[in-house]
């Protein structure tokens, strides 16, 4: 019972075992003996609560922050004994921040809600009771057959049945799983291939079994038990049979499939990461700023008991006749009096805590993050997306960003392939309009713009490839140079693995290289971009691939249809860096093409312009072009049989398979005849090589993650300005062994160091990456610190993950950003302190689990250089404040103390307690925090190095949160004692209550006195506010002066009528009495001025003698004659400190607009 308990609550899983046996179509056995296995149903779940355990956890969630912990202990302490202040003055704003918070986060959550429900609901047709079902997403079970059709994407992990396809092959692209946009083939078992309707596959009556969820997209194990004529035939399942969730079917009309995993424990889900609460390291300062207060709260309260008990020691002061104890107070416990005295000064004193901090910075952030998506700049008009803010917790952390962690298919590049150039011959040319020109005069011609594809109109006649020396060398004439281009372009048409699907090849190459027809009636799908890219030129030039059905490979040209036999395919290798076919030509020649890297293809080529060739590839990669060469040979029939021999072998072979046909494939490609090379951009996304630029400028590491082989991984990351032609490359790949590794590690490390000046990049594969994290971390961390770019290459989804998770937990602790497109990036981008989904061709994972998601990888620039900035600068500047005027508020609270013998009298009346955090101060720093720009975006993005003047949280270090809080305190002490030695002598304010100095001379009364000191610190608090502020608009003008007119109405209307409904109104006439009084004016008008002015020659000498980059910055901008609205204590360069402090006199008394002055810094 408490074990089924565990299970339905989360903690044990439902199945124990290592295996899971599917029955498919839950086709059960009919005897009683067979306990059915529970599997989870197929709902995917990005949500954090649901309806039951919202309250329950989100309360847990904001009652783990100090300022709402502490301030539910001082509500509870108000409840249970006699203190000075109402339990409503901390109850009211304590139940006000949780309830906004938790309207604010359930908001978001119901976003993630409506996604996954999104998801879940998608139809879906599934077999069942001898028909097709057509129900939801969510409904799908473990053991039903599922039918997806063309460009559908798997809602559930499937074990392939069946196809359209005779063979049972289908093809699928896992861009959104691992980040490849090639077409990978899948098979079924050749007993259900033949099942391809629902009526046939109601016949089936089969079993797997299979092992248990795991997270690896490439391992799978398993077998089908099939029952036919009451036989068993088992069948082993692999990798090949598995279809995954998130993958999408491809040229296929439409398969069915088994559903073995479903919902969180398909592959996708397992990769997804745990999500957890991000905290951003601005809230971390807060707490630890909070604590720090904490601390002086106590101290605080510990000194006024001690002091109080001091002074209580004197007979007279214990028990004066005006406070007789009763008796049980003379008898009760000294020490529980102590605690119950040091308990209430915990109260009176307990608005040194902000809480309303913390639902101002909710306010902040969530009516903030409508910026972003308002943002025109960041909406992508093509695909009609603007930029989403999923999590708005995470503002601030925009501007603190020190390592970027990026994918790069789909997120860097556009997932498109373009041939640009090639070298046929010695012979460069590239592809204009449809055309090849030649970059340099050709053999017969001295004009260096001859277009070749106004040459080949001789070629009608030419019916297979032509082999004959004088191509072999340079060629004496046109024909010659055609035969060669021809057979240059046959070799790119022919050596690929490409499937082609909708084929329409009437008017296809009927004319003369019709190269406008082949793309529009055609659709390639590779296993490479480049291969497509590859086969899609030469199909415009005018050799088209039509297709291969069986054995034979379709090749039209000029409108003639010729057919070569596909005799063997030697598959890409890494190791190898090429790839063979060997074709048989029409003519019944046998030949062998090769295609691959001009590190492996130029060493085994004996023939051909191999020297111009090399310079060639050099040029292109310089351009930042993908280059692979082309070459070929014709084998004899002796040859031929050989070579098909050894393959047989090889390929066959129980023991050292892969070393076998590495050994043969080597034999196979040499003494090869070079054709040319070719040359392909991987389309960038607009912007990215400057976006990249900017970041490194701005102090930023970028490190790329992606799955894609090394080759192209480097080839992207040199186009898109990630590494530098002048950069070393060092390489930590295809390691075997930990000591291997470590040993590589420890040379790399020796280089970096042997070599200070030149720049040095990294690229490390997944292999090697998994040896370096398992016992030499901090090895690799040295390497990798040093380095100025990083790549990773064939990276796993979780291997992603643990790479960001190293970097957060370095010594350094630096904030770690995110950025990819598909849901093989999910895992990182919820490991990132802050994660970004470019919502781009792969789906929407990465865009639904990640905290913003963007259209284009440039947007990233405004996103971090702009919106970064402006929110840190103000959520810091917002938290320092908060700390300052409570500081303000609460220390005239504790002075005031040593003049009522610690009696706990308040200075402040209760109402004034709680609407000075709540009304008087609130809205002017709300309205900084939306609205302030203290510098023009545009700057900010013109220039990235301003990005370092933020970078480490230095707004929110100790050095300014003391300057902050020693500012509070020096103000504080001028109120009071300033109200104290100004107007201690006025006879005209004696009022209700009269306060005692300790000479006996009488002084006015304390409501007075404490209104006085209110007074003076709400306006003082409001036009600091007010020198903070840069950008003024209409609205920060009304905040500001209206938060102090409102003050001042206030007070008249509450202290000017005797209200009903107050049982006491000790405020009564005070307020007017107070402002009928001369002296009192100028008292506050001269303590003002006092407090700020001491500020403001700070700030000036500051900024003239030690200015930041960004207050350099504002200065140029001031000087460019950009008008706009300034902060009142700017001053324009050449000015003296006197000058800028007189204009700022001038402005605060209203002789000068300040909509005539120029943003100065």
């Amino acid at each position: 019972m408490w074990r089924w308990v565990r299970q339905q609550l989360g903690f044990d899983p439902p199945h124990q075992s290592d295996t899971r046996t599917i029955y498919i179509a839950n086709r059960f056995p009919q005897n009683g003996l067979y306990t059915p296995q529970k599997f989870i149903d197929n709902r995917i779940i990005s949500s954090k609560y649901t309806v039951w355990n919202f309250v329950p956890k989100n309360l847990f969630e904001q009652f783990r922050r100090v300022a709402n912990f502490y301030f539910l202990i001082i509500f509870l302490v108000q409840l249970m004994i006699d203190t000075p202040t109402s339990p409503i003055t901390s109850g009211l704003p304590l139940f006000f921040v949780i309830t906004v918070t938790a309207i604010k986060q359930g908001y978001e959550d119901w976003l993630r809600h409506n996604s996954d429900n999104e998801v879940n609901g998608a139809p879906v047709y599934v077999v069942r009771s001898g028909g097709l079902v057509k129900t939801r997403s969510k409904n799908i079970r473990v053991g039903d057959i599922v039918r997806i059709a063309k460009d559908e994407i798997f809602p559930a992990d499937l074990v392939l049945l069946s196809s359209d396809r005779l063979d049972g092959s289908c093809h699928v692209t896992t861009a959104s799983l691992d980040g490849e946009t090639n077409l990978k083939t899948h098979v079924a078992v050749p007993e259900t291939a033949v099942l391809q309707t629902v009526a046939s596959l109601d016949t089936l009556v089969a079993v797997i079994e299979c092992q248990q969820p795991e997270a690896d997209l490439y391992r799978f194990m398993g077998r089908m038990i099939i029952t036919q004529q009451m036989e068993e035939i088992v069948r082993p399942l692999g990798p090949e049979s598995l279809l995954l969730r998130g993958a999408r079917l491809k040229n296929t009309k439409e398969i069915f499939g088994v559903a073995i995993y479903t919902g969180m424990e398909t592959k996708m889900a397992l990769n997804y990461k745990s999500k957890s609460q991000k905290r951003s390291a601005v809230e971390k300062s807060m707490n630890t700023f909070l604590i720090i207060y904490l601390i002086i709260l106590i101290s605080e309260a510990i000194i006024s008991t001690i002091l109080k008990y001091t002074w209580q020691a004197e007979e007279k002061w214990d028990e004066p006749w005006y406070n007789q104890k009763t008796e049980h107070q003379r008898n009760s416990s000294k020490i529980l009096r102590f605690i119950s005295d040091f308990l209430a000064f915990l109260v009176l004193y307990n608005f040194i805590i902000p809480i309303s901090l913390y639902v101002t910075v909710e306010m902040q952030k969530f009516l903030g993050s409508f910026f972003i998506g308002w943002d025109l700049d960041l909406y992508h008009e093509e695909s009609d997306q603007k930029a989403q803010v999923n999590t708005s917790d995470l503002n601030e952390e925009l501007g603190q960003v020190e390592y970027v962690f990026t994918d790069k298919t789909g997120t860097l590049t556009e997932n498109e392939m373009q041939f640009r150039e090639c070298s046929i011959n010695g012979i460069k040319y590239q592809e204009i309009n449809g055309r090849l020109v030649s970059e340099g005069p050709t053999p017969d011609s001295s004009d260096g713009n001859l277009s070749y594809l106004n040459s080949l109109s001789h070629l009608n006649n030419l019916s297979h490839l032509t082999t004959s020396s004088s191509f072999r060398t340079s060629p004496e004439n046109e024909t010659e140079l055609i035969k060669e281009h021809d057979l240059f372009f046959k070799a790119v048409s022919l050596c690929h693995t490409v499937q082609i699907s909708n084929v329409q090849t009437d008017g296809i190459g009927d004319g003369p290289w019709q190269s406008n027809l082949a793309p529009s009636q055609l659709e390639y799908y590779a296993s490479s971009p480049d291969e497509k890219a590859l086969v899609e030129a030469a199909a415009r030039i005018g050799i088209v691939f039509i297709g291969n059905s069986e054995e034979t490979m379709e090749v039209k040209t000029l409108g003639k249809l010729e057919r070569y036999k596909l005799l063997h395919i030697l598959e890409f290798d890494s190791d190898r860096r090429r790839m063979s076919v060997i074709v048989q030509a029409p003519s019944g020649e046998k030949f062998l093409f090769a295609k691959g890297a001009e590190s492996s293809i130029l060493p085994n080529c004996v023939g051909g312009e191999i020297e111009k060739t090399r310079i060639h590839v050099d040029e292109f990669a310089l351009k930042g072009l993908r280059t692979l060469c082309m070459a070929y040979k014709q084998l004899t029939s002796k040859e031929y049989e050989e070579i098909d021999r050894r393959l047989f072998e090889a390929r066959t072979a129980l023991q050292q398979r892969e070393e076998k046909l590495a050994d043969v494939f080597q034999f196979i490609e040499k003494n090869l005849i070079l054709l040319g090379a070719t040359a392909v951009e991987d389309r960038l996304q607009d912007r990215v090589r400057e976006t990249i630029e900017g970041l490194r400028m701005a102090g930023i590491k970028v490190w790329v993650l992606t799955g894609d082989k090394h080759e192209t991984a480097v080839s992207v990351s040199l186009s898109c300005g990630h590494f530098h032609r002048t950069m070393n490359i060092l390489e930590l790949i295809n390691q075997k062994s930990d000591s291997q590794c470590a040993e590589q590690l420890r040379q790399l490390a020796r280089r970096i160091k042997e070599d200070h000046v030149i720049q040095h990049g990294l690229v490390v594969d997944g292999t090697s990456l998994s040896l370096a994290l398992r016992e030499h971390e901090k090895l690799f961390m040295e390497v990798c610190r040093n380095c100025s770019a990083v790549l990773c290459c064939r990276m796993a989804p979780l291997q992603k993950a643990k790479v960001i998770r190293l970097i957060k937990i370095s010594p350094e602790k630096p904030i770690t950003l995110a950025v990819g497109d598909g849901a093989n990036d999910v895992s990182m981008i919820q490991e990132a302190h802050v994660g970004i989904g470019i919502m781009g061709k792969e789906g929407r994972q990465a865009a639904r689990n990640s905290d913003y998601a963007i259209a284009r990888f440039k947007f990233l620039s405004k996103l971090l250089f702009v919106h970064g900035h402006f929110y840190y600068i103000r959520i810091a500047t917002l938290v320092q404040y908060f700390f300052y005027k409570n500081v303000c508020f609460i220390t005239p609270q504790f002075l005031y103390q040593f003049y009522c013998l610690f009696s706990q009298q308040t200075l402040y009346d209760s109402v004034y307690l709680t609407l000075y955090n709540i009304c008087f101060t609130s809205l002017p720093i709300l309205i900084y925090s939306l609205l302030e720009q203290h510098i023009d975006p545009h700057v900010l993005q013109s220039k990235p190095t301003l990005y370092r003047d933020i970078s480490k949280n230095r707004q929110l270090s100790i050095k300014t949160f003391l300057y902050w809080t020693i500012l509070g305190f020096s103000h504080a002490f001028i109120f009071f004692f300033g109200s104290y030695f100004l107007i201690g002598k006025d006879i005209s304010l004696l009022g209700n209550g009269q306060l005692l100095k300790p000479n006996h001379q009488m002084m006015f009364g304390n409501w007075t006195f404490g209104t006085l000191v209110f007074t003076v610190m709400v306006i003082t608090v409001t036009v600091k506010m007010a020198l903070e502020t840069h950008f003024w608009t209409w609205i920060n003008h009304l905040v500001t002066w209206g938060s102090i007119i409102f003050y001042f109405v206030f007070s008249l209307f509450y202290g000017g009528i005797l209200w009903p409904f107050l049982g006491s109104q000790n405020m009564y006439f005070v307020f007017i009495q107070l402002l009928s009084s001369g002296s009192a004016w100028f008292a506050i008008i001269l303590m003002v001025v006092t407090c700020l002015l001491l500020d403001i020659v700070k700030k000036v000498f500051e900024r003239q003698l030690h200015p930041t980059n960004t207050e350099k910055a504002q200065l140029i901008k001031a000087n460019s004659s950009i008008k706009c609205l300034d902060s009142m204590c700017c001053f324009s360069e050449g000015e003296t400190a006197c000058a800028s402090v007189g204009r700022m006199l001038e402005r605060v008394v209203g002789r000068c607009s300040p909509t005539h002055v120029s943003r100065c810094w």
